[in-house]
């Protein structure tokens, strides 16, 4: 397997990427505070995590008996480098819009 496309497969999934927020806004969090609110068992948050931990996307630490669960957002970068070009696309497509509207609008 590709190792770029690890972090693609991870986020492919919408509780992962709920998972991802949640870490990104509140920092290192347990199972039990990641899962609350979740439509699905702490068992089921843990394969999400245990697959983020696989991408290299979050890490544990333990903190006395506690296992914290800690966003690593580096992976990103290949998904971040990938989207570029087609953000900077969509961004000249609407310059150009934005350029033929103020040459269309009366002054």
């Amino acid at each position: 397997m590709d190792v770029n496309a690890v972090p693609f497969e991870a986020i492919a999934d919408p509780t992962r990427r709920v998972l991802l927020d949640r870490l990104r806004n509140g920092g290192p969090q347990s199972l039990g505070e990641l899962a609350t609110g979740l439509p699905m068992t702490r068992q089921a948050v843990t394969k999400h995590l245990d697959a983020l931990a696989a991408a290299r996307l979050v890490h544990v630490r333990r903190v006395g008996r506690q296992r914290l669960h800690e966003l690593d957002p580096e992976p990103l970068r290949a998904v971040d480098d990938w989207l570029r070009p087609y953000a900077e696309a969509w961004d000249r497509r609407l310059d150009a819009l934005r350029r033929h509207l103020e040459e269309e609008t009366p002054k």
